[in-house]
């Protein structure tokens, strides 16, 4: 059974870091590309950060460019973002996703069922 478990939310001040876990389960993560993505409440879900299979990184949005950092731990079948200098702009509800092939292009396949990140003083 594949599944993705988001962990690591909370509530932090701007300026402030996290660093979301998505553990991975019924499959080998190494093997697929795998992105973060997030939705503020009214807003459209748009992608953050995906990593592919190669290693390659992708940024979806230039808003968090020098600021978030995907990473994965094959030992730990798990792929995490990395939230540095955060801003009120970053609430959302975050979640990882296996895409539907190799590379960064393809669509989600698997989500997991997201974490709420709050920014806020």
């Amino acid at each position: 059974q594949v599944q993705l478990v988001e962990s690591g939310g909370g509530l932090v001040q701007p300026g402030g870091s996290l660093r979301l876990s998505c553990a991975a389960s019924g499959f080998t993560l190494d093997y697929y590309a795998i992105g973060w993505f997030r939705q503020a409440p009214g807003k459209e879900r748009e992608g953050v950060l995906c990593i592919s299979r190669r290693g390659t990184i992708t940024h979806y949005a230039d808003s968090v460019k020098g600021r978030f950092t995907i990473s994965r731990d094959s030992g730990k079948n798990t792929v995490y973002l990395q939230m540095n200098s955060l801003k009120a702009e970053d609430t959302a509800v975050y979640y990882c996703a296996r895409l539907g092939g190799n590379s960064c292009a393809a669509g989600p396949a698997y989500w997991g069922q997201g974490t709420q990140v709050t920014v806020s003083s």
